[in-house]
């Protein structure tokens, strides 16, 4: 039975982590995941875990040491934010090539320069193919259950590699909100106990754990992690129905918001999608047939259901809280119009980037972006593909 409680984001994940009792807990601080380890070091302080936590010198060794920990057969875990997680970047590829199940917290936070602590994707999408799994939060609840799946994600047998597990930083890991938790018992019944098949200490097959890969073997290896991340989209949709089935919560790759009949929709992540919803529910009152879609899981990309379910619009804006500086636009969209591609009924498609470094948005925000659509459905005219929205200089914004 769900207990309800009042907690903020990173104190959600912790609690999730809690109930999964890691056997390692690498830690780093840096904002705004800092709170994360410190929750976890109170539960170890008063033994409600078993876990290892290991206080490292920088988050580049918190990654090496979940490495060590996993290549071992250990469950393992660790959170980070921003520059953190870039100067995991290294290790980040070593966890995924070598099909390490480790998960990692993210408090998504803007990268330097110049130096910003306030929210946005450029973390997490700098790393977009390091090949991690990336699943993204709207709100607490969201953080707290994509936790409870992700170590079920990530230890599926034809997986085998890691999750990212990113909320936004402050908006969503600092605020509180009132969420369902669920049991002790019912977790640990849910997530299971890890058993790897093959790891450093399992004498019966001795093995080597991130080797050498020369140019005969390279590309076979590459191969595979590629279709583990193709298989890690069976297994989300598999570990969410289970999810479902036991604790009442729906979760697929995105949220489709009034967008049965929509012919004008939004692509977003995170929490914004609370705030354009709240607009599409006063567009709707004006007969004005708005809608959205909330892409949760970035990795693997769902292209196929997500072309499909955007189909039917005449105009799409996808919103990148990530500059991509590819002077194309943003990552979120370039997944989305690629996913397009081939449809032979596809929508109009523009990118807009919008809440860099922690940039308001706002409904008359999101009204402004479906408006640019209406426009673009009344005349035709697409104009600029690629723009941004809310910034301060003497150029004239599209919106």
């Amino acid at each position: 039975m769900s207990i309800r409680d009042r907690l903020s984001g990173n104190e959600a994940i912790a609690t999730a982590m809690r109930q999964i009792n890691p056997d390692v807990f690498a830690m780093f601080p840096i904002t705004p995941s800092t709170e994360i380890p410190q929750y976890y070091a109170q539960y170890v302080a008063d033994g409600l875990v078993d876990t290892e936590f290991i206080c490292v010198e920088s988050e580049h060794s918190a990654m090496s040491a979940c490495i060590g920990a996993e290549a071992a057969g250990c469950r393992a875990v660790t959170a980070t934010s921003s520059a953190g997680l870039s100067y995991m970047n290294e290790m980040l590829y070593v966890a995924a090539s070598s099909r390490l199940p480790l998960v990692l917290a993210v408090s998504n936070r803007a990268l330097t320069g110049p130096i910003n602590i306030n929210h946005d994707y450029s973390d997490s999408m700098a790393e977009r193919d390091s090949g991690f799994i990336q699943i993204y939060a709207e709100n607490n609840q969201e953080a707290y259950d994509n936790y409870l799946q992700a170590h079920r994600i990530a230890e599926t047998k034809d997986v085998r590699l890691p999750v990212m597990i990113c909320e936004d930083g402050f908006i969503t890991s600092h605020a509180l909100e009132n969420i369902e938790l669920e049991s002790d018992e019912d977790v640990k019944a849910f997530v299971g106990e890890y058993k790897p098949e093959n790891y450093l200490l399992k004498s019966e097959n001795p093995l080597a754990v991130g080797p050498y890969g020369v140019s005969g073997y390279y590309m076979e290896a590459r191969v595979a992690q590629a279709e583990a991340m193709k298989n890690a989209k069976r297994a989300i949709l598999e570990v969410a129905k289970d999810f479902e089935e036991k604790f009442g919560r729906k979760y697929g790759f995105f949220e489709e918001y009034k967008m049965e009949d929509a012919e004008i929709a939004i692509v977003l992540m995170g929490s914004s999608a609370g705030t354009a919803k709240a607009c599409v529910d006063e567009l709707r009152k004006e007969n004005i047939k708005a809608g959205l879609i909330k892409v949760r899981v970035f990795r693997p990309f769902p292209g196929e259901e997500l072309a499909k379910a955007l189909e039917n619009c005449k105009a799409v804006a996808v919103l990148d809280k990530s500059e991509g500086f590819s002077a194309n636009g943003g990552p979120l969209f370039a997944e989305t119009a690629s996913a397009m591609i081939n449809m032979d009924k596809r929508p109009k498609m523009v990118d807009i980037v919008y809440g860099l470094g922690g940039r308001d948005f706002t409904v008359d925000s999101a009204r402004r972006v479906f408006n640019r659509l209406l426009n673009i459905v009344k005349t035709g005219d697409i104009g600029p593909v690629y723009s941004h929205m809310g910034q301060r200089d003497l150029r004239k914004e599209v919106q």
